[in-house]
């Protein structure tokens, strides 16, 4: 059986499930497209490349062993593009809990129950059919769980709002224990740089106590003000607009004090050093242009 233990971000990673790029299919047809960022590289003959996806992908595995953590891969769907795991599942504590996808991916989470067979039964949760979660949306940080929402009544027309108050209602009864608060995250179909598809994409806590934080990614500035004051404002590294874009949020720990971040990030880097923080670099923006960074192609299972 595997263990599993998750209560936060950053504790010492130990397993993990690491999405895969080989036989990742055609180009999609624009109406085909999950979020404005793949439509906008569509549209723009940008879409990237198989092999450059692979090679980023092994790069962040080649950290993976060179820190010790077990990495599990999906079993390969041909065609079928299966990189971000994060939309797919996730651990809370010791539970395994299955998203409500998008129908048109619901392939992919078959393709990591080879994983999920080594998990006690008693510890997995498939929500009910009215329940939408995505993993991307759900931060751990110890006593408190961070949802992202989209609260706006016109939430079915957005194919880019991934997660429903019913998800967080949900949650908030498999964990009467935990601090539950959701944020209100702005969204759009057609401009990436004001779609914040997951909370991860706004927001993601580093280390013990700090945070990296796109103010303008929340609806509503009381959701921002509220992890002001968790944090404190010392504490939080503010991106802008561009960098949101470029999902520099979306980095990935390894432990408390180990950050892997797209090589590109050159704030963000410099910030994180200056924190004491060891800094991993690997290439993944070609894969940002599917508006998924590190932490959407990955699912972790076991933190110390």
């Amino acid at each position: 059986m595997l263990p599993l233990n998750v209560n936060n971000e950053t504790s010492r990673l130990k397993a993990v499930i690491l999405g895969t790029a080989l036989s990742n299919g055609p180009v999609p047809e624009a109406h085909e497209a999950y979020d404005p960022k793949s439509l906008e590289h569509i549209l723009a003959g940008t879409y990237p490349t198989e092999e450059n996806m692979v090679a980023e992908m092994e790069a962040l595995n080649a950290v993976f062993e060179k820190y010790g953590v077990q990495v599990y891969r999906p079993e390969l769907i041909r065609d079928y593009n299966q990189i971000f795991c994060r939309d797919i599942g996730f651990v809370i504590g010791d539970t395994f809990i299955h998203a409500n996808i998008l129908p048109d991916r619901a392939r992919e989470q078959g393709a990591i129950q080879y994983v999920v067979d080594k998990i006690h039964p008693g510890k997995i949760v498939t929500p009910p059919e009215e329940v939408h979660i995505e993993g991307g949306d759900v931060i751990l940080w110890n006593g408190h769980i961070f949802i992202g929402t989209y609260k706006g009544s016109d939430y079915k027309d957005y194919i880019t709002a991934r997660t429903n108050m019913e998800g967080v209602a949900f949650i908030k009864s498999l964990f009467p224990d935990k601090i539950v608060k959701e944020f209100d995250l702005v969204k759009s179909r057609i401009e990436a740089r004001d779609n914040a598809l997951h909370l991860d994409c706004c927001f993601q806590p580093v280390g013990r106590d700090k945070g990296v934080i796109y103010k303008s990614g929340f609806r509503e500035e009381s959701d921002y003000l509220y992890l002001v004051e968790l944090f404190g404002m010392d504490n939080l590294f503010h991106i802008d607009r561009e960098e949101m874009y470029h999902m520099t949020s979306n980095f990935f720990s390894i432990d408390e004090n180990i950050v892997v971040i797209e090589k590109g990030f050159i704030r963000l880097k410099a910030w994180l050093l200056d924190n004491g923080f060891i800094v991993e670099e690997v290439p993944y923006a070609e894969i940002s242009k599917q508006e998924g960074l590190l932490r959407c192609s990955t699912l972790p299972l076991i933190r110390e």
